[in-house]
């Protein structure tokens, strides 16, 4: 079953880097280790294998990680 995360994106940044995401959401414990997970293959965005560590990530995109969803919504 898959776990849905829904990260706010800080009103002061249009995008946030996607180890830096994997970090913010706590799947990874640094940026090194969120670099490395999607150095692995297997993280996706919006249903798209993402290889590029520092991809930038902006409102209103998914992110799957195995069984984790992390839906990116603008700052309030």
């Amino acid at each position: 079953m898959q776990q849905t995360i829904d990260f706010e994106l800080d009103a002061r940044h249009e995008h946030v880097e996607l180890n830096q995401l994997l970090k913010l959401v706590g799947l990874c414990d640094s940026g090194g280790a969120g670099k490395a997970i999607v150095a692995s293959g297997v993280v996706y965005v919006d249903g798209q294998q993402e290889l590029r560590k520092t991809c930038k990530i902006h409102p209103g995109q998914e992110v799957t990680l195995e069984d984790f969803l992390i839906r990116v919504l603008p700052a309030n």
